[in-house]
């Protein structure tokens, strides 16, 4: 397999990547009245990582993302989202993920264990991470790789707790809420 002469030549060592804002959110999906699924993101994600893919075990990740910059699409939705009632973004402008374990899952999946904040609340979680994929060289002369992240919570064990009851018996909002991360990468200068 021939490589192509602006291809970056794979690195043995760990190295230091920031998350690209422009290119990364992280999207959520959670029951409504239990038929069907609402899906929202948030835009304002940023962060950094260390990737060593010679032992992933070294390899660490934090990420930082802006409570207010949730949509649903429906602004009187993500109006009621952002109140107290759920993320309370006054009170609570960020949510954070900070890695304490990467262990390999099979080959470019990992195990990322770390402590997930929401609403003041630190819950350790595990993501199911699908990367770093081969990294490229952009236009720009900058060196990216990307990562996806998913996993499940129980919103309430991170204090959202807001529910009401249909006619019927059931609830308006669901409790387990799947969370997928999309994240570009760009790695940092080695200079300096």
């Amino acid at each position: 397999m021939s490589t192509s002469a602006s291809a970056p030549t794979p690195s043995t060592q760990a190295t230091q990547w920031q998350i690209d804002p422009a290119h990364s959110a992280a999207h959520f999906s959670v029951r409504h009245l239990m038929i069907s699924n609402v899906r929202g993101e948030f835009t304002n994600i940023g962060g950094s990582a260390v990737i060593d893919p010679s032992n992933p075990s070294n390899s660490s990740v934090e990420v930082t993302i802006q409570t207010a910059s949730l949509s649903t699409r429906e602004p009187q939705r993500d109006e009621h989202l952002r109140s107290a009632d759920f993320f309370d973004v006054a009170k609570f402008p960020t949510l954070t993920f900070r890695s304490k374990r990467v262990e390999p899952k099979r080959a470019e999946f990992l195990k990322l264990t770390g402590d997930l904040t929401i609403h003041g609340v630190t819950k350790e979680v595990t993501l199911d991470i699908e990367g770093p994929t081969p990294s490229i060289k952009d236009p720009w002369g900058n060196v990216r790789a990307g990562v996806t992240g998913s996993t499940k919570i129980n919103r309430k064990d991170f204090g959202l707790a807001w529910n009401a009851v249909t006619e019927g018996g059931g609830l308006v909002v669901g409790d387990e809420v799947k969370i997928t991360i999309e994240a570009e990468l760009i790695q940092k200068s080695q200079a300096g």
